[in-house]
Formats: C-alpha cells, sequence, structure tokens
C-alpha cells in the first residue's frame, strides 16, 4: 500500500496533517483540539463535554438545523467526543465531498454559543448525567478515574456533576473557549483518497484568521492512590469492580510491552483472566484494556459476578497479576496477542475513519507519524522479556480498588 505523509503549520500555529492511500475512495477530516477535563477547574466541571454538544447548534454562517442537513447532503457519517485529554469533531466522506466536509468542519470550530442554546442544551447534559447514573460501568469508571488519581487533574470527571454543571453560565463557557481552542492547540488531519494541496488550501482559507494565544496543560506527575473501597448500591444485582494500576504513557516506549501484557491478562477471549473467572464461571465479565495518557498511563480492570464472589475475583486477579509479575508470558501467550492486536489494528485502519484516530493521536502525543505496518512491525518485535520487565517496572498489583454494587466489602 502507497501511503503519503504530509504536514503543514498555518502562520497561526494550527497543525495540519495528512495521510494519502490512493487505494480507497473514502476521505476522513477530523480537527483535534488538546483539551479535556483534566484541562478545567472545580468551578467549570464538565465544560468540555458540554462545549462539544454546543459547537452543533449553529455558527455565524449556519444553523443547526443547516449543520445537520449539510452532513446529511454529504451522505457523511460524523460525530465528535470528548475525553480527559482531547476533544475531537470528525467525519468521514466520499473523496469528491473532501472540501465541503472540511467547509463544515472549521466552521463548527467557530461556534455561536447563543444563550438560548445553552439553556436547552444544559438539560440535555443534565439529563445525560442523569443517565449515567443508571449505567454500572460508566458510573465505575468514573469513581475509579477520581479514586486513582485522587486530587490530579485526570481524576476529573468528563461529564461533571449536576452541581456544577447546573451552576454554569455561558459566559463560563466562553472564557473556556477562548483559553482552550487557539489554533495552536488544534490540529487538523486529514487521511485517505486525498487532494492534499485542496485540503490545505481549504484549511488555510477556514481557519488562518483564528487569533493565536498561549495555552498550556498541567503534566505533574500523576500519583496512584492504591486505595481499596466499594460504594454500596443495593438496587444493582451484579458486583461491579473496577482496578487500576499504573502504566506507561502515550509518550513511553513501553507502550507496545504494556498494550501485549494486557492483551494477554484480560482480552475478551483466551486471556488469563478469561480462564481464571469466567471459564470457571466466577465471573459473568473479567476484561484489562491499557489506557495511554498525556505522561500517564493505566491499566484498568473491570469485572462483573455475583456479590458473593466478588472478593473471590479480585483475589484470584490479584494472584494471575502476581504470577504474571513473577513467570512472565509464554511464546504461545504473546504470539497470540500479538496476532490479535496486529489484526484489531489491520481491520480498523483499513478505512480511512479508522486511520484518522491513530495518526491524530501519534502526532498529538508524540509528534510523529507512524504508517500502520511500522506500528504492526513494533510489537511483533517486543519479546516476552520486554512484557515482563514492563508488567514489573510498573507493578500490577499496585491495585486501586472499587467496587459498586450491593456487597459491602470486596
Amino acid at each position: 500500500m502507497e501511503l503519503e505523509f504530509k504536514h503543514a503549520v498555518l502562520d497561526n500555529g494550527l497543525t495540519v496533517i495528512g495521510e494519502i492511500n490512493r487505494t480507497v475512495e473514502s476521505m476522513a477530516a477530523g480537527f483535534f483540539v488538546r483539551t479535556g477535563s483534566r484541562d478545567e477547574t472545580a468551578n467549570v466541571a464538565g465544560v468540555s463535554h458540554f462545549l462539544e454538544h454546543m459547537m452543533f447548534k449553529g455558527t455565524p454562517r449556519r444553523t443547526a438545523l443547516e449543520v445537520n442537513r449539510d452532513f446529511d447532503r454529504m451522505g457523511a457519517q460524523n460525530n465528535a467526543f470528548t475525553s480527559e485529554e482531547n476533544t475531537i469533531y470528525f467525519g468521514a466522506v466520499l473523496k469528491e465531498f473532501q472540501t465541503p466536509l472540511l467547509d463544515l468542519l472549521a466552521d463548527l470550530l467557530r461556534p455561536s454559543l447563543r444563550q438560548e442554546d445553552f439553556d436547552v442544551e444544559k438539560h440535555v447534559i443534565l439529563d445525560e448525567i442523569a443517565r449515567y447514573q443508571d449505567q454500572p460501568q460508566h458510573r465505575l469508571y468514573d469513581k475509579l478515574m477520581a479514586e486513582h488519581f485522587a486530587s490530579h487533574p485526570l481524576g476529573h470527571s468528563i461529564v461533571g456533576t449536576a452541581e456544577s454543571i447546573t451552576a454554569l453560565t455561558r459566559q463560563d463557557m466562553l472564557e473556556y473557549f477562548d483559553r482552550r481552542y487557539s489554533p495552536g492547540n488544534i490540529t487538523a488531519v486529514v487521511v485517505g483518497n486525498l487532494d492534499w494541496p485542496a485540503a490545505l488550501g481549504k484549511i488555510q482559507e477556514s481557519c488562518s484568521h483564528w487569533k493565536p494565544y498561549e495555552v498550556s496543560r498541567d503534566l505533574s506527575p500523576a500519583p496512584a492512590a492504591g486505595t481499596a473501597r466499594t460504594i454500596v448500591d443495593a438496587n444493582l444485582a451484579h458486583q461491579n469492580v473496577g482496578i487500576m494500576s499504573p502504566a506507561p504513557s502515550a509518550q513511553g516506549d513501553d507502550r507496545y510491552a504494556a498494550h501485549l501484557a494486557a492483551t494477554i491478562l484480560g482480552h475478551p477471549t483466551g486471556s488469563r483472566l478469561f480462564y481464571a473467572l469466567i471459564d470457571p464461571a466466577i465471573a459473568d465479565e473479567a476484561q484489562m484494556t491499557y489506557d495511554l495518557l498525556d505522561g500517564a498511563g493505566a491499566f484498568i480492570t473491570f469485572l462483573a459476578c455475583a456479590p458473593r464472589r466478588a472478593a473471590e475475583a479480585v483475589r484470584i486477579t490479584r494472584e494471575e497479576f502476581r504470577r504474571f509479575m513473577q513467570d512472565g508470558a509464554t511464546e504461545a501467550e504473546l504470539q497470540a496477542a500479538k496476532n490479535k492486536i496486529a489484526s484489531g489494528a489491520t481491520l480498523h485502519g483499513e478505512l480511512p475513519m479508522g486511520r484518522l484516530t491513530a495518526v491524530g493521536f501519534d502526532w498529538l502525543y508524540r509528534r510523529e507519524y507512524l504508517p500502520l505496518a511500522k506500528e504492526i512491525d513494533n510489537y511483533f518485535a517486543v519479546t516476552a522479556e520486554g512484557v515482563l520487565e514492563v508488567a514489573r517496572r510498573y507493578d500490577l498489583t499496585a491495585m486501586t480498588v472499587l467496587g459498586l454494587g450491593p456487597a459491602e466489602a470486596i
């Protein structure tokens, strides 16, 4: 597959990167804003996510109806999402719609933020927060991040709280937008069958007038709490358990070994936790993932089981982690994990929409472009010793454990 990487920086600091792939018939584009809940203060908790919603409520050039209509006319697959660290606005279209897609996405990034829209959308956000309270795994993740990272900004809730959203004003949002949506804090990413000169020209036309200003982020070390407690909720039938351990950051060279360790231990099928907990029917769910963050990282394990078996499930999980740190992975386990990751990355990356976030995040976190083939090669280069070393260095058993369910202790 012939791929070509492109990179440019506008005079106002906005970065534009592209991966050209002439073998496909579509393209995808996204504006990656380096801002999320970790960049908020307590008085505006949840504003990044709220602002993401508001970006679709109209601009000086388009009403909210026209925004939706224009996406629809292109047949676009589009959306947006907010995390602890980034807010992404994206779409994928047939290659002939490249210019109108970029025009629309760039327009979204300079919204009207009208008071009447703000008042209506506030109720939508409050309803969303209430719905999340009915979803045990989302609720558990939110509380686990807060427990593990304690007072560090990574412990901030993405959606905020009912209290913080109720108190938030439009002026608060405007000031946050003015602090975080500087062109130097935004990367425009285009991938697929591109006309690069036309894409760059359209982005320059649409974005070069955006005024730059300095944007910073608190990158202080993220301590791991290592606590264990339970949130008792008698309304839940299952016991849900979240476990978090320190892991390499998004900038760490050992991130490949960390991903392999998480796959060996907690992939939904054929992993250590699968055979130790799900196969013998001790737990209904046992999965481990690796979350790589800006200057930090975490191994995250979720368990779901009958309340009477929660303590046993946590004990077995800890034993599996300890055994892994002692003996490491077998060559068969390591090869299977490499194949799973390579298969998932390849299937995901065969479409421009799938490559968009990979190309974007590689640039945001490390200022590098990594072709898919090179990324897969990096995984296959990891040795069993490298996986063992990362498990020991970050100590999988240095666990923050949080239970949510009817059991009073785990």
